[in-house]
């Protein structure tokens, strides 16, 4: 039993310590990989309405071989600095287990090094900020090993703003027109109605 109580605990120290080794820093990657963000659209978009079209491919002015161990990618729609002022939910943080710059996720797809595009329909729930686009090469462990992003090292050229929904709709907006509408005439009528009514009263 002490056998057995001494290699689970054994086991759960190693494993800790296997998972604090894939801990990885954003500043380790290599930009290895030229990403493209854009929209009919342009630089003002619609939550729940619009689309954004991202396209990415490996920097080819890497050696061969570099993308070797690049199994998956996954896309990122990520909030640029001027949308993370006094925002701590939103921080980046160089250890990417706990960084906060890129919460939704756009796609995750095998990969492969060239003609890969994805539109995507920006979410309702993607809230009104300031983003740009990052995708990660990912290895057979689902550990970040790669990335590019449509934008550059500061993060300000090639952003795109987000309008969040309103959460009123343009029937609802119909709807109160034409319930308006009604209770308008609905009050005349009754006026014109009681009106009636006092002057068949006096004839009397």
């Amino acid at each position: 039993m002490e056998f057995c109580g001494g290699f689970v605990v054994g086991y759960l120290l190693f494993s800790c310590f296997a998972a604090a080794c894939y801990g990885v820093t954003f500043s380790s990657l290599q930009k290895t990989l030229i990403v493209t963000a854009s929209s009919p659209k342009g630089h003002v978009l619609k939550a729940g309405e619009d689309q954004l079209t991202v396209k990415w491919a490996f920097d080819q002015t890497f050696p061969a071989g570099t993308d070797s161990t690049y199994k998956t990618i996954r896309v990122k729609l990520c909030y640029a600095p001027l949308s993370q002022v006094d925002k701590p939910w939103r921080k980046s943080v160089d250890d990417l287990n706990k960084d906060k710059t890129c919460q939704h996720k756009i796609v995750a797809k095998p990969y492969t090094p060239s003609n890969n595009s994805f539109t995507w329909t920006i979410e309702t729930d993607v809230p009104k900020a300031t983003y740009f686009v990052r995708a990660y090469a990912l290895d057979e462990r689902q550990v970040q090993v790669g990335y590019g992003q449509n934008t550059d090292a500061s993060k300000v050229t090639d952003l795109f703003d987000i309008r969040a929904i309103s959460g009123r709709h343009v029937s609802l907006d119909i709807a109160s027109v034409c319930f308006s509408v009604f209770s308008v005439v609905s009050l005349a009528v009754f006026f014109y109605m009681e009106k009636r009514k006092g002057n068949v009263t006096q004839k009397k």
